[in-house]
């Protein structure tokens, strides 16, 4: 009775366990990621800053508009209101409202607004680029998973066989048909495998605590991953690496955020030409005051003053540049070494990413070649394993020449999966690179 209350309580637990576990789908770990990655908030924020700099470029071409108000005390001579000096002691308040708009600057502000849209859309594309990123190594992250799960199957599954091929042997030496000795062979082979299957679980919680650190989460012991159904689905010979390169080159962020920067560096040769030209502003004023004066016997009410003290003015301004000690063409010459440099960035990410897609095509060809092989590897060993157990039975092999040939069927069917997820994160990064 004691015995079976434990038992019942073990088999809650596991259960409670089990049923804590969260199986995640891959896009559950991509939605994850994208939302606790921290370099990706960081990036959100830039873009953020840059739709703050883009309607400020934009809020420029509006008017201004102050307010003010003055209280003074004057002690000897005095201002008056008739704008005259008295040898009075006198306060004064002024109130005044002023406004202006600048009417041209050279196209400035409409430059500075292009440049800072161009920044913008850039700003978007890097959030882009870095989601991608994102995306790729939760995918490396979640495959190594499914492949080290997979290893683990296969060492649980070899270590069964040879524990099954034990138990026929003790009954084989029961029945005085095999000598005592020829059991050690065996023994031996399931000590081999114990450790192999070890070592695969250790590599799969590593892989794990890897895909937890990726999505940014505070343990992994409770997670486990889904296999895809989808996950050979695609084929390597639908598009060449060429083929993949032209439709990068249209679509990829990093491209695209190249381009953006040097559109902004070309507006802002025109932002600093614009130094070269004269600039109009328009401008309003309207103003009044009270006055205090202390050699006058009576003075006229607040409100009679505010009413009657009102003066208006608006003005033209025209500012004409004519020597500014050589700063408006080293800011043009600056901006000129900004769009080379801006070319020289566009030329290299292109360069990179070529680079990057056809690493990733001539890696997705080897890892299906050997993946191919694999499985014709696998098929002989599994012949070779079946033939050296017939003849084992029979009396014509021994346990060493059955075990060989199981080390190799196990060899091969590890190398098998190996390829196989390497075909499918090769196939991936072609995927994201188009």
């Amino acid at each position: 009775m004691r015995t079976n209350y434990f038992l019942t309580i073990i088999l809650i637990f596991c259960t409670l366990q089990i049923s804590a576990q969260r199986v995640w789908t891959l896009q559950e770990c991509v939605d994850t990621a994208l939302m606790n990655n921290r370099n990706i908030k960081q990036q959100r924020l830039n873009y953020k800053s840059k739709v703050i700099s883009y309607n400020q470029a934009k809020s420029d071409r509006l008017p201004n508009l102050n307010a003010s108000i003055g209280q003074n005390f004057n002690f000897g001579r005095s201002l008056s209101v008739d704008n005259t000096y008295q040898n009075s002691n006198s306060q004064n308040t002024s109130f005044s409202v002023s406004s202006g708009v600048n009417l041209y600057n050279g196209f400035r502000m409409k430059n500075a607004i292009e440049a800072r849209q161009a920044e913008l859309m850039a700003a978007g594309a890097d959030v882009q680029k870095i989601e991608k990123d994102i995306i790729l190594n939760v995918s490396a992250a979640f495959l190594q998973v499914l492949q080290n799960k997979e290893l683990l199957r296969n060492a649980d599954n070899q270590l069964q066989i040879t524990r099954e091929n034990m138990a026929r042997r003790k009954e084989l030496i029961e029945a005085g048909k095999l000598a005592q000795g020829e059991i050690f062979e065996i023994q031996a082979q399931e000590a081999k495998e114990e450790l192999s299957r070890v070592q695969a679980e250790n590599q799969l919680q590593l892989s794990l605590l890897d895909l937890a650190q990726v999505l940014e989460l505070d343990h992994f012991q409770d997670i486990d991953v889904a296999v895809p159904v989808n996950l050979l689905e695609n084929e390597l010979a639908l598009l060449s690496a060429d083929e993949v390169y032209i439709s990068a080159l249209a679509s990829r962020p990093e491209i695209r955020s190249a381009q953006y920067r040097l559109e902004s560096s070309l507006k802002n040769i025109e932002i600093a030409r614009a130094g070269y030209l004269p600039s109009l502003s328009l401008g309003a004023q309207w103003g009044t005051g009270y006055y205090n004066m202390s050699n006058m016997p009576t003075n006229p009410s607040f409100g009679t003053q505010f009413s009657n003290n009102i003066s208006t003015g608006v003005g033209l301004s025209l500012s004409i540049p004519i020597f500014n000690r050589y700063e408006v063409k080293n800011q043009v010459e600056n901006a000129k070494l900004n769009v080379e440099s801006s070319k020289i960035d566009i030329e290299y990410t292109k360069i990179e990413l070529r680079k990057t897609i056809q690493q990733a095509y001539y890696n997705a060809i080897a890892a299906k070649n050997r993946w191919e092989s694999s499985q014709k590897s696998v098929t002989a060993n599994e012949e070779s394993y079946r033939f050296a157990s017939q003849k084992f039975e029979v009396g014509r092999a021994n346990q060493y020449e059955v075990n060989l040939a199981k080390t190799n069927l196990s060899q091969s069917i590890s190398e098998q999966t190996q390829a196989k997820y390497e075909y499918v994160f090769r196939m991936k990064i072609l995927e994201l690179m188009k």
